[in-house]
């Protein structure tokens, strides 16, 4: 789960996708051995591909095979998807972050996209100060 997505970025859309791994990558990732935190989404030639996010090799894991942690994974997405995600990458100030990691209920690892714009600090005030009054009331309801 990227929180810190939804804090620095208002998210207007999301979209479900597939991620292109290696077998040690999808098991690292099983093991929770993965960040997404500095993660964003970059057009390369034909496709779009995640870029920073960070898989941990496991310690149990094969010494000679190569391994690169940070290297750029490849979404699975239909055509008419990536041209509406390229659509929304060419608008100013607008960025594709993933949201979410997870696996579907048929096993099969799937990412959350959302499609964002930049808040500006005093968005990110407000937003604090939103979520600071919903405890509060909660706190205040709970001890009625």
């Amino acid at each position: 789960m990227n929180r810190r997505a939804r804090f620095d970025y208002a998210i207007e859309d999301t979209i479900e996708a597939g991620l292109a791994l290696t077998g040690a990558e999808v098991k690292s990732i099983r093991y929770g051995l993965v960040s997404i935190v500095e993660a964003f989404v970059a057009n390369r030639g034909e496709n779009l591909v995640i870029k920073n996010m960070a898989v941990q090799k496991l310690p149990t894991a094969n010494k000679a095979v190569g391994f690169d942690e940070r290297r750029d994974k490849q979404l699975l997405l239909h055509k008419n998807q990536i041209k509406r995600l390229r659509g929304k990458l060419v608008e100013k100030g607008a960025t594709i972050v993933p949201l979410k990691l997870y696996f579907n209920n048929r096993g099969i690892l799937k990412v959350l996209l959302g499609v964002g714009f930049g808040k500006s600090k005093i968005d990110k005030r407000e937003t604090i100060k939103r979520r600071e009054w919903q405890r509060d009331k909660a706190r205040v309801l709970k001890n009625r």
